[in-house]
């Protein structure tokens, strides 16, 4: 497996915290942001190399990789994009160092902890003809979010991506496990800039649903990143993430 980290967000929502720091090392109980998502890569299955795609403040991430690199059981690789090219364009920017393996797509400027060997298993054994599987959360919010409907296997039929009246409230957690044939699939879709709005719809019946219950919040104003200090203070605490 190999991991594709999407970090290159200036985060101006943030602001003014965002105005020195990238939003992907927002601190998080004293820590970056990006070293919740390193530390839950070495609960393993561990990839064979994870990357993580720059642009602001790429000097500062940079920095943070080559201190915390040496204490990975993995390589870690800096993608930088002198222009951003979007959650599915740097995906299609890195495949032909991807294909043959599967991989973890994700949005690590959120806050996640979930059982990486459980969703990876449950991605090994999803239902035939799937060939993406999603991790889905309960938020209370489902306004801003996408959110997801299922058949009783749990294989996505309809994705709603912030509307007002959303049909529920289990949404996408920016979080995915693509298969190689999958991978090959979005080759060929051609260019595409947005996963959720450009990729996602071209797999409605392709998708495997697996729902995060540990934690899962998006860093995406002050007001959350400040609820989620106290919030993951157990979970940090629970699992040792900041003690690896």
């Amino acid at each position: 497996m190999n991991t594709l980290l999407l970090a290159a967000g200036e985060g101006t929502r943030l602001r003014p915290l965002t105005l020195r720091t990238p939003k992907c090392l927002a601190p998080v109980l004293g820590h970056p942001l990006l070293e919740v998502w390193l530390n839950l890569l070495e609960r393993g299955p561990r990839p064979a190399a994870c990357w993580i795609n720059t642009n602001y403040l790429a000097h500062k991430v940079d920095e943070f990789i080559s201190c915390k690199a040496p204490s990975l059981s993995y390589a870690v690789h800096a993608f930088y994009e002198e222009r951003l090219l979007g959650t599915a364009g740097t995906l299609q920017a890195l495949l032909p160092q991807l294909h043959g393996h599967d991989l973890m797509l994700a949005h690590a400027d959120n806050l996640s902890w979930f059982n990486l060997k459980d969703f990876y298993e449950a991605h090994r054994q999803r239902p035939a003809g799937t060939e993406i599987t999603m991790m889905t959360f309960e938020t209370d919010s489902p306004q801003s979010c996408g959110v997801v409907v299922t058949n009783q296997s749990g294989v996505l039929e309809e994705f709603h991506e912030k509307v007002s009246a959303p049909p529920g409230n289990i949404a996408n957690g920016a979080v995915y496990l693509l298969s190689p044939k999958a991978l090959q699939q979005i080759e060929e879709l051609g260019p595409v800039f947005e996963f959720s709005t450009q990729v996602i719809p071209h797999f409605l019946g392709k998708t495997y649903c697996w729902q995060n219950t540990v934690y899962h919040r998006d860093i995406g104003n002050p007001q959350s990143l400040a609820a989620a200090q106290d919030e993951f203070r157990p979970i940090a605490a629970k699992f040792g993430i900041f003690n690896l």
